[in-house]
Protein backbone atom coordinates (compact mmCIF):
# COMPACT_ATOMS: atom_id res chain seq x y z
CA UNK A 1 0.00 0.00 0.00
CA UNK A 2 1.51 3.74 -0.91
CA UNK A 3 -0.54 6.64 -0.22
CA UNK A 4 1.02 9.48 -1.30
CA UNK A 5 0.10 12.67 0.35
CA UNK A 6 0.82 15.84 -1.44
CA UNK A 7 2.28 19.07 0.20
CA UNK A 8 -0.66 21.14 -1.20
CA UNK A 9 -3.04 18.73 0.98
CA UNK A 10 -1.51 19.18 4.18
CA UNK A 11 -2.59 20.93 7.47
CA UNK A 12 -1.38 24.63 7.12
CA UNK A 13 -1.10 27.31 9.96
CA UNK A 14 0.45 30.79 9.28
CA UNK A 15 1.32 32.60 12.58
CA UNK A 16 3.65 35.13 10.70
CA UNK A 17 6.55 33.94 12.24
CA UNK A 18 6.14 30.66 12.24
CA UNK A 19 4.99 28.79 8.76
CA UNK A 20 3.66 25.52 9.86
CA UNK A 21 2.45 22.43 7.46
CA UNK A 22 0.84 19.45 9.18
CA UNK A 23 1.03 15.64 7.50
CA UNK A 24 -1.24 14.80 10.69
CA UNK A 25 -3.75 15.98 12.95
CA UNK A 26 -2.58 18.45 14.84
CA UNK A 27 -3.60 21.90 16.84
CA UNK A 28 -6.47 23.75 14.70
CA UNK A 29 -5.58 20.91 12.15
CA UNK A 30 -7.90 17.65 12.39
CA UNK A 31 -8.52 15.16 9.66
CA UNK A 32 -9.66 11.62 11.10
CA UNK A 33 -7.62 9.92 8.22
CA UNK A 34 -4.53 11.79 9.36
CA UNK A 35 -3.87 10.70 12.84
CA UNK A 36 -0.89 9.03 13.15
CA UNK A 37 1.13 5.74 10.74
CA UNK A 38 2.16 2.74 12.93
CA UNK A 39 3.42 5.07 16.00
CA UNK A 40 4.44 7.82 14.25
CA UNK A 41 1.90 10.64 15.62
CA UNK A 42 3.30 14.31 14.30
CA UNK A 43 5.56 15.42 11.06
CA UNK A 44 5.49 19.16 11.13
CA UNK A 45 7.25 21.10 8.40
CA UNK A 46 7.97 24.10 9.53
CA UNK A 47 9.66 27.44 8.91
CA UNK A 48 11.00 29.61 11.44
CA UNK A 49 11.94 33.43 10.66
CA UNK A 50 15.22 34.41 12.57
CA UNK A 51 14.79 35.54 16.17
CA UNK A 52 11.77 33.96 17.11
CA UNK A 53 11.36 30.63 18.35
CA UNK A 54 8.54 28.51 20.37
CA UNK A 55 8.81 29.62 24.21
CA UNK A 56 8.98 27.34 27.05
CA UNK A 57 6.12 25.09 27.24
CA UNK A 58 5.71 21.36 28.35
CA UNK A 59 5.62 18.06 26.73
CA UNK A 60 5.30 14.24 28.32
CA UNK A 61 5.26 10.67 27.00
CA UNK A 62 6.33 11.77 23.35
CA UNK A 63 9.42 10.95 21.67
CA UNK A 64 10.05 14.38 19.62
CA UNK A 65 12.57 14.16 16.99
CA UNK A 66 13.53 17.58 15.08
CA UNK A 67 15.74 17.28 11.52
CA UNK A 68 17.25 20.81 10.58
CA UNK A 69 17.10 21.57 6.97
CA UNK A 70 18.25 24.69 6.56
CA UNK A 71 19.66 27.25 9.53
CA UNK A 72 20.01 26.01 13.22
CA UNK A 73 17.93 25.87 16.25
CA UNK A 74 18.43 26.76 19.58
CA UNK A 75 17.25 24.20 22.59
CA UNK A 76 17.01 24.97 26.58
CA UNK A 77 15.00 22.69 28.49
CA UNK A 78 14.24 22.00 32.42
CA UNK A 79 16.87 19.76 33.19
CA UNK A 80 19.28 22.25 32.10
CA UNK A 81 20.64 21.32 28.63
CA UNK A 82 21.18 23.64 25.89
CA UNK A 83 22.56 23.14 22.78
CA UNK A 84 21.97 24.09 19.00
CA UNK A 85 21.51 21.93 15.94
CA UNK A 86 22.75 23.08 12.70
CA UNK A 87 21.31 22.02 9.59
CA UNK A 88 21.72 18.31 8.22
CA UNK A 89 21.94 17.02 12.51
CA UNK A 90 19.47 16.20 14.32
CA UNK A 91 18.10 16.86 18.04
CA UNK A 92 15.90 14.13 19.92
CA UNK A 93 14.10 14.89 23.26
CA UNK A 94 12.60 12.40 25.33
CA UNK A 95 10.05 13.77 27.01
CA UNK A 96 9.63 10.89 29.80
CA UNK A 97 7.27 11.66 32.87
CA UNK A 98 7.82 15.47 31.84
CA UNK A 99 9.69 17.93 30.51
CA UNK A 100 9.97 21.89 29.61
CA UNK A 101 11.72 23.53 26.80
CA UNK A 102 12.08 25.96 24.58
CA UNK A 103 13.16 25.94 21.12
CA UNK A 104 14.59 29.32 19.26
CA UNK A 105 15.71 30.63 16.04
CA UNK A 106 18.79 32.67 16.96
CA UNK A 107 19.60 33.11 13.58
CA UNK A 108 19.21 36.00 11.07
CA UNK A 109 18.12 33.73 8.46
CA UNK A 110 15.03 31.67 8.37
CA UNK A 111 15.40 28.20 9.66
CA UNK A 112 13.10 25.37 8.09
CA UNK A 113 13.06 21.58 9.76
CA UNK A 114 10.92 18.69 10.33
CA UNK A 115 9.71 17.97 13.98
CA UNK A 116 8.92 13.93 14.15
CA UNK A 117 6.87 13.15 17.38
CA UNK A 118 6.69 8.94 18.16
CA UNK A 119 4.43 7.47 20.98
CA UNK A 120 6.56 5.77 22.84
CA UNK A 121 6.52 2.11 23.64
CA UNK A 122 5.64 2.75 27.21
CA UNK A 123 4.73 5.98 29.21
CA UNK A 124 6.69 7.74 31.84
CA UNK A 125 11.00 7.44 32.40
CA UNK A 126 13.54 10.00 32.66
CA UNK A 127 13.63 12.72 30.66
CA UNK A 128 16.26 13.73 28.06
CA UNK A 129 17.94 15.30 25.29
CA UNK A 130 20.94 14.98 22.73
CA UNK A 131 21.72 16.21 19.69
CA UNK A 132 24.18 15.07 16.88
CA UNK A 133 25.75 15.91 13.60
CA UNK A 134 25.04 13.79 10.52
CA UNK A 135 26.82 14.52 7.57
CA UNK A 136 24.81 14.39 4.62
CA UNK A 137 28.20 13.06 2.30
CA UNK A 138 27.60 9.66 5.00
CA UNK A 139 24.02 9.43 3.40
CA UNK A 140 25.45 9.46 -0.23
CA UNK A 141 23.13 6.71 -1.94
CA UNK A 142 21.75 4.83 1.33
CA UNK A 143 19.92 5.37 4.36
CA UNK A 144 21.83 6.18 7.70
CA UNK A 145 19.92 5.57 10.94
CA UNK A 146 19.82 8.92 12.92
CA UNK A 147 17.32 8.36 15.83
CA UNK A 148 16.19 4.95 16.53
CA UNK A 149 14.73 2.84 19.72
CA UNK A 150 17.02 -0.62 18.99
CA UNK A 151 20.24 -0.71 21.12
CA UNK A 152 22.22 -2.19 17.78
CA UNK A 153 21.73 0.82 15.71
CA UNK A 154 24.10 3.69 15.91
CA UNK A 155 22.23 6.62 16.33
CA UNK A 156 20.88 8.93 18.58
CA UNK A 157 18.41 6.78 20.99
CA UNK A 158 14.71 7.01 21.46
CA UNK A 159 12.34 5.03 23.49
CA UNK A 160 10.45 3.30 20.64
CA UNK A 161 9.98 0.56 18.32
CA UNK A 162 10.98 3.15 15.64
CA UNK A 163 13.76 4.14 13.14
CA UNK A 164 14.46 7.87 11.81
CA UNK A 165 16.79 7.72 8.80
CA UNK A 166 18.15 9.53 6.23
CA UNK A 167 19.53 9.35 2.37
CA UNK A 168 20.89 11.65 -0.42
CA UNK A 169 20.15 10.70 -3.82
CA UNK A 170 21.42 11.97 -7.21
CA UNK A 171 19.17 12.42 -10.25
CA UNK A 172 18.47 8.77 -11.60
CA UNK A 173 19.92 6.64 -8.11
CA UNK A 174 18.10 4.06 -6.63
CA UNK A 175 18.10 3.22 -3.25
CA UNK A 176 15.93 0.12 -1.71
CA UNK A 177 14.39 -0.10 1.90
CA UNK A 178 14.34 -3.48 3.77
CA UNK A 179 11.36 -3.42 6.31
CA UNK A 180 8.71 -5.78 7.14
CA UNK A 181 5.27 -6.22 6.06
CA UNK A 182 3.21 -5.35 9.43
CA UNK A 183 5.36 -2.11 9.90
CA UNK A 184 4.32 1.58 8.99
CA UNK A 185 6.84 3.82 7.02
CA UNK A 186 6.62 7.22 5.87
CA UNK A 187 8.90 9.40 3.85
CA UNK A 188 9.32 12.74 3.09
CA UNK A 189 11.44 14.41 0.24
CA UNK A 190 13.11 17.32 1.89
CA UNK A 191 14.71 18.30 -1.29
CA UNK A 192 13.87 16.98 -5.35
CA UNK A 193 10.93 14.47 -6.41
CA UNK A 194 11.14 10.32 -6.43
CA UNK A 195 9.69 7.63 -7.95
CA UNK A 196 7.72 4.95 -5.70
CA UNK A 197 5.94 2.06 -7.53
CA UNK A 198 5.11 3.96 -10.65
CA UNK A 199 4.19 7.30 -8.56
CA UNK A 200 6.24 10.44 -8.23
CA UNK A 201 6.51 12.11 -4.65
CA UNK A 202 8.01 16.14 -4.81
CA UNK A 203 9.69 17.53 -2.64
CA UNK A 204 7.78 17.39 0.91
CA UNK A 205 5.14 15.30 -0.16
CA UNK A 206 4.39 12.24 2.27
CA UNK A 207 4.52 8.82 1.09
CA UNK A 208 2.75 6.34 3.18
CA UNK A 209 3.57 3.02 3.03
CA UNK A 210 2.58 -0.45 4.93
CA UNK A 211 1.75 -4.18 3.74
CA UNK A 212 5.52 -4.12 2.31
CA UNK A 213 8.53 -5.64 2.42
CA UNK A 214 11.41 -3.66 0.48
CA UNK A 215 10.78 0.23 -1.19
CA UNK A 216 12.55 1.09 -3.80
CA UNK A 217 13.26 4.54 -4.28
CA UNK A 218 14.69 5.93 -7.24
CA UNK A 219 16.01 9.65 -7.42
CA UNK A 220 14.24 11.39 -10.53
CA UNK A 221 16.36 14.67 -9.67
CA UNK A 222 18.92 15.17 -6.65
CA UNK A 223 16.84 14.61 -3.40
CA UNK A 224 16.89 14.71 0.54
CA UNK A 225 15.11 12.03 1.87
CA UNK A 226 14.11 11.63 5.70
CA UNK A 227 11.91 8.57 6.24
CA UNK A 228 10.48 6.83 10.20
CA UNK A 229 9.93 3.27 10.86
CA UNK A 230 7.84 2.65 13.17
CA UNK A 231 5.83 -0.68 14.43
CA UNK A 232 2.17 -0.91 15.09
CA UNK A 233 0.56 0.78 17.62
CA UNK A 234 -0.63 -1.68 20.26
Amino acid sequence: MLDIRPFSSLGHANHGWLDARHHFSFAGYMDRHRMHWGRLRVWNDDRIEGGTGFGAHPHKDMEIITYVRTGAISHEDSLGNKGRTEAGDVQVMSAGSGITHAEFNKETENTTLFQIWIIPNEPGGTPGWGTRPFPKDARNGRFVTLASGFEDDDALPIRAEARVLGATLKAGETVTFETRRENFSYLVPATGSLEIDGQTVETRDGAALTDVERIVITAKEDAEIVLVESGPLD
